[in-house]
């Protein structure tokens, strides 16, 4: 009646508003109450930041916790045949699910198959088989899993039917092939495994399939069926390397001639194919086993005048070893090497600064062994000095000079004629601007292997004077050190120093040398000089050590001094550690290591409070330095602190870790504005704070942030309870 009253108003309204609203197709129901109302929008009033963000790892974390555990079906113990049924009905209504779903997931299908399988209702198995076939027959995985599960089985005549199916549809994948003939030659079916290769021939395989083909006829003595594969073989693919398996295969079987055309008929078939040399090389070692010199040697020189000659570099160096074995030796090889000498000249002619061609030059001199070309090569490379006097250009050019004397010492073992070409190389580069400490070397080690000492010296000394370097002077100190002059090596030392006196490698070295001497008082004058140095390259590698001397000599006094001095010039981090280190590991004055022993109980205990309290004092020390000196370095503080509690809990009973953790930071994650690029707006990056006991007592914002800190605290012990 309401609805009707309703409807009655509408119309005894506005007539001309009653069709619009009304619509036939809404029966009694008009537009209005049709109608999705939509919550109205409300306004934000309140667009800052919340006081407390949260991240969206915390939601994730926080739901993963809130996550109830995943609810698993208890095992089920199958004890009837009524069971069983209901099992196996209830899976199979799982797999046809899943089946559904994904249609098109092989996978899917296999398991469903194997399940019917473990079964043992063959038949059910091979029917989800055919139905994964009708879905993707294209995949061979499917085809090998289906025919596997007939051969696991022992259906052999399916498993057939299966695998012709598997090769007529996808012919072009090798492994269904494989399997198949597989199959057939397990179950001793000989020509049925032949008729399948035969079937896939005729597809025009790939060189795998035809050896494999081959391989099955040896197998079982079919010497001319393998032949007649061959043949087909080298017509179906006539290629270099399937005519040299060929000729091989006949050469096994001791057909020498039968090779031996094969060799022919691949040369004058292939004699312009891209891999012609591999073919000549093979036919050409053919002949040579064979005994047939001549003939090899016509087929190295016709090769030679058809292959070109960017590809011919290993038919070159068969051709030059088979001449070295065989014929005469220097007319061939300089026949054979005039072309790419008419070549080399070309290049050289056209670019005589191109050291790269003279170096390609001299190797092919050097391969033929004519010395006096060898050195008329050399001798015309050496005179294309570089046009500037710029140590770049004259980079590759020195190795010329060094190849030069090591083919006079080596080769020619020409030795007056080896110092002469070190000499003039000394002579012409120009020390003043730029030197190569490896040439001085070089000269210098030749001398020795002379047995001319003073010669060697002299080329090093005039090193040193003219053109110092630093592997120069290791060089010279390491063979002096060798040769036990150890007066030499104090001088050549001095003159490092001299030359570099910032080089603390230099430095080190020499007091080491005069340490391993026992000369005390010189390595430790050594030392003293170094650290005075205003300008060190690795300083603290020489303080470190310098610390290890005296304590290595039980000089703890000494070393106290030297950490103090230290401390003077640099308060960083490390050096109070280790100056805590020294001294809760060091003597306290007494430098004799019997008295220790015989010290009794009393003293010794007496003695490690002592250090105790030494090794504590330093801490503090460091401790009011990045307090009151470097307050900004709050992180370096905490990690002394840190050292420290480590240090007091080492100490066991004589320890008090209460003194390091009443002055223990608090961490705080904080924020600070970072400017981007562009400079209009502003991103934040957290980082760590710390906030130490002293600071809260001192700053009264401190103390509000921590009076908030342990109301948070507390508030959320009482929200967990």
């Amino acid at each position: 009646m309401a609805l009707t009253t309703r409807g009655g108003g509408a119309g005894g309204g506005d007539p001309a508003k009653a069709p619009s609203a009304s619509d036939p197709s809404l029966g009694f129901l008009t537009k209005r109450d049709t109608e999705v109302k939509l919550p109205r929008a409300t306004r934000v009033k309140n667009k800052t930041p919340a006081p407390i963000q949260i991240t969206a790892e915390q939601i994730l974390r926080e739901a993963r916790e809130r996550q109830e555990p995943e609810i698993r079906p208890p095992k089920q113990k199958i004890t009837d045949s009524n069971e069983l049924s209901e099992y196996r009905l209830r899976k199979r209504k799982e797999f046809e699910d899943v089946i559904r779903r994904v249609r098109w997931s092989v996978s899917a299908w296999v398991k469903y198959a194997r399940w019917e399988e473990q079964q043992r209702d063959f038949a059910r198995a091979r029917s989800v088989y055919e139905r994964a076939l009708d879905v993707a027959h294209r995949d061979h995985t499917l085809w090998l899993k289906y025919a596997e599960f007939e051969m696991r089985n022992r259906f052999v005549n399916h498993a057939r039917n299966v695998w012709d199916r598997a090769v007529s549809l996808l012919p072009r994948v090798d492994q269904l092939w494989y399997k198949y003939i597989h199959m057939e030659e397990l179950l001793g079916a000989v020509a049925n495994a032949r008729q399948v290769f035969e079937r896939w021939m005729a597809w025009r395989p790939d060189t795998a399939g035809w050896n494999s083909y081959i391989k099955f006829e040896l197998r079982y003595g079919e010497v001319e069926r393998a032949r007649a594969i061959y043949e087909r073989f080298v017509a179906e693919h006539p290629r270099p390397d399937t005519f040299i398996r060929y000729a091989k295969f006949e050469m096994k079987r001791g057909e020498v001639e039968r090779a031996r055309r094969v060799y022919e008929r691949a040369a004058d078939l292939l004699a312009d194919d891209e891999d012609a040399e591999v073919l000549f090389v093979a036919f050409a070692e053919f002949e040579e086993r064979c005994r047939e010199v001549e003939r090899a040697r016509a087929i190295y020189k016709y090769a030679l005048d058809r292959v070109p000659k960017g590809r011919a570099e290993e038919l070159y160096r068969k051709f030059l070893a088979f001449e070295k074995q065989f014929g005469d030796r220097e007319g061939i090889e300089d026949a054979i090497v005039g072309k790419r000498r008419f070549q080399y000249e070309d290049e050289v002619r056209k670019n005589p600064l191109n050291y790269d061609s003279w170096f390609d030059y001299i190797r092919l001199e050097e391969s033929v062994g004519n010395k006096d070309r060898i050195r008329e090569v050399y001798e015309r490379a050496i005179a294309n000095v570089p046009p500037a006097e710029e140590k770049r250009y004259w980079q590759r050019y020195i190795y010329l000079w060094i190849n030069y004397a090591l083919y006079e010492e080596l080769d020619a073992q020409d030795m007056e004629r080896t110092g002469e070409v070190y000499k003039e190389c000394l002579r012409l580069i120009p020390h003043k601007k730029f030197t190569f400490a490896k040439m001085w070397l070089m000269a210098a080690q030749f001398e020795i292997r002379q047995r001319n000492l003073k010669g060697a010296r002299q080329i090093l000394g005039n090193a040193i004077g003219m053109a110092p370097k630093g592997k120069i002077f290791k060089k010279y100190i390491e063979i002096e050190l060798y040769l036990g002059n150890f007066d030499r090596c104090r001088t050549l030392y001095q003159k490092y120093i001299e030359w570099s006196p910032a080089n603390c490698y230099a430095w080190r070295k020499y007091a080491e040398l005069e340490k391993n001497l026992s000369e005390t008082d010189r390595a430790r004058s050594i030392y003293e000089l170094a650290i005075a140095q205003p300008a060190l390259d690795t300083p603290e590698v020489l303080w470190k050590e310098y610390l290890q001397f005296e304590i290595d000599e039980r000089e703890f006094g000494r070393a106290r001094s030297l950490y103090e001095r230290l401390l003077d010039r640099t308060k960083h981090l490390k050096v109070w550690i280790s100056y805590a280190e020294f001294e809760a590991s060091a003597g306290l004055g007494s430098e004799d290591s019997e008295s220790e022993e015989k010290m009794n109980e009393v003293g010794y205990q007496e003695q490690q409070m002592e250090r105790v309290s030494k090794c504590r004092a330093v801490f503090e020390k460091a401790f009011d330095y990045f307090r009151t000196s470097a307050p900004e370095l709050k992180e370096e503080r905490a990690m002394l602190l840190e050292e420290w509690l480590n240090k007091e809990v080492s100490f066991g009973d004589l320890g008090d870790v209460s003194l390091v953790q009443k002055k223990a930071p608090r961490k705080v994650k904080r924020k600070r504005p970072i400017p981007t690029e562009d400079g209009s707006t502003i991103a934040y990056e957290e980082y760590i704070d710390y906030i130490f006991p002293d600071e809260v007592a001192q700053a009264p914002n401190l103390k509000i942030l921590e009076a908030a800190y342990k109301w948070k605290k507390q508030k959320t012990g009482n929200d967990d309870e």
